[in-house]
């Protein structure tokens, strides 16, 4: 409700923030209250889990909602389909205007004792935002595409180890969609079959991990 009555400019940018603020302060105390260890911001600040990096880098092009959130969704109605953006593809070099998740991070990190926990997107993900048509006067192949999406990962990760974190999850849902023979075709139009996407893929996760031997990493799929 907040980020369509800011985007309405019924309320200022102050109240809305001031909204998020409280949401991730209701987050940390009902995650303390539980007993965890290791706590998150809930991602209240966020469109989608994968929205900061959209927020944060120009180049993308232009999308909505649906650009995270396409496919078949299983509610109380039924199955809900959301088609993906038709124009989707990056259309321009990628290029960070800010750091993803650091102000996440070190607000979490002042309001809690325990070991504060910020979530960052696997460079795989974003093959959803390449284009053969669209990107390719900029990124020709997908290989290219998604190393600078590892680079724009690896730099966000060293910010946040200067800032103190030492648990990182890498959200990679995308392997189980490579799984479903209703979307791994879409994966495999991309230039990739399968057996390359569990290989470069997995390398690519690897890579952003790569060198930080301070930080525990989950991985979420």
């Amino acid at each position: 409700m907040a980020h369509k009555q800011f985007a309405a400019g019924e309320i200022t940018a102050a109240q809305f923030g001031d909204i998020e603020d409280h949401a991730v302060d209701e987050a940390i105390a009902l995650q303390e209250k539980s007993g965890l260890e290791i706590v998150t911001d809930g991602e209240m600040r966020r469109q989608s889990f994968q929205s900061q990096m959209t927020a944060a880098v120009s180049g993308f092009g232009e999308f909505d909602l649906d650009a995270f959130l396409w496919g078949d969704w299983h509610d109380e109605q039924g199955i809900q389909r959301k088609h993906r953006p038709r124009r989707l593809g990056a259309v321009a070099k990628l290029k960070r205007l800010r750091y993803l998740s650091a102000d996440e991070f070190s607000y979490v990190k002042s309001k809690t004792n325990r070991i504060p926990k910020v979530t960052l997107p696997s460079p795989g993900l974003w093959a959803n935002f390449w284009s053969p048509k669209y990107s390719d006067a900029v990124y020709p192949t997908l290989d290219a595409f998604l190393a600078d999406i590892t680079a724009i990962v690896r730099e966000e990760i060293a910010e946040l180890t200067r800032l103190g974190a030492i648990y990182i999850q890498i959200d990679a849902p995308h392997y189980g969609l490579l799984l479903d023979p209703k979307t791994l075709p879409f994966y495999e139009k991309l230039g990739w079959n399968l057996d390359r996407w569990l290989s470069l893929g997995v390398e690519l996760d690897n890579a952003v991990m790569q060198g930080f031997s301070d930080v525990t990493f989950g991985f979420h799929i």
